[in-house]
């Protein structure tokens, strides 16, 4: 079998493991309605915002994700970025955009934003498994896309303070 073959059908396997683990998931969080803790990186270009999708649900998003154990949001964010993209940054280059608390999902979910800009487009390399697709919109597409709802709160921020 071909290689590029073969890493197709291993990573529609990690796809539809992705898929029904987070429907597990969200089982648990309507069952527990647990608090969470989350970091994400608005990554900026020339005025846009790179969105990115995920195998396992339908909304747009940030790159980033939970926080673990003795990690710090910060630390989070950048593992995070590089996990998902490929992108390597570091705490200096981030600025906090925001920090806030809600339901979402039947859980209490935390959620630190950082926001970066960047001079050059970054080269993303997205895993195919994960996260399938990563794209830059502006903050006027961006924001009439499905998207979780404290990357809204971050689209408008930066609007405003571009006015």
């Amino acid at each position: 079998m071909r290689k590029d073959v073969m890493k197709s059908i291993i990573d529609q396997g990690f796809r539809i493991t992705y898929f029904f683990a987070y429907r597990i998931m969200k089982l648990y969080w309507a069952i527990r309605r647990p608090k969470t803790d989350g970091a994400l990186i608005a990554i900026w270009y020339q005025g846009e915002i790179l969105l990115v999708r995920t195998s396992y649900h339908g909304y747009y998003s940030l790159p980033g994700g939970y926080i673990r154990n003795n990690e710090t949001a910060v630390d989070a964010a950048i593992r995070e970025l590089k996990e998902e993209i490929g992108l390597k940054t570091t705490a200096d280059e981030l600025v906090l955009a925001i920090e806030t608390q809600h339901s979402w999902e039947n859980r209490n979910d935390h959620v630190t934003i950082f926001s970066m800009e960047v001079n050059e487009k970054p080269r993303i390399e997205i895993d195919n498994r994960e996260v399938v697709s990563a794209e830059f919109y502006s903050p006027g597409e961006a924001l009439k896309l499905d998207i979780f709802p404290p990357i809204r709160d971050c689209i408008e921020k930066y609007k405003t303070s571009r006015q």
